[in-house]
């Protein structure tokens, strides 16, 4: 998050969180991604099932006032991510 902040500079940006080689969330992740950030909005993507269950808990988990939503498509992702700006 801190490189996010870094990158974005004083401007709020969609972002898009790519899962496919995630297989664990630590609570330590966790709260990292809970702190506040310039991502105006956050798509996660993933492709399998395991994917979307790790997904929903950390978007349940988490109730940073962003949006956030999980893809399987990063196609859709991005529509939902450029809507948003």
């Amino acid at each position: 998050m801190r490189m996010v902040n870094e990158l974005c500079g004083q401007t709020e940006r969609p972002l898009l969180v790519d899962m496919a080689t995630v297989s664990t969330v630590s609570r330590g992740a966790r709260a990292v991604f809970a702190r506040p950030c310039q991502a105006s909005q956050v798509a996660l993507l993933g492709a399998s099932p395991v994917d979307k269950v790790i997904a929903n808990f950390v978007l349940a988990m988490n109730k940073a006032s962003r949006p956030k939503r999980f893809f399987t498509s990063r196609v859709e992702a991005m529509k939902w991510l450029m809507k948003g700006t």
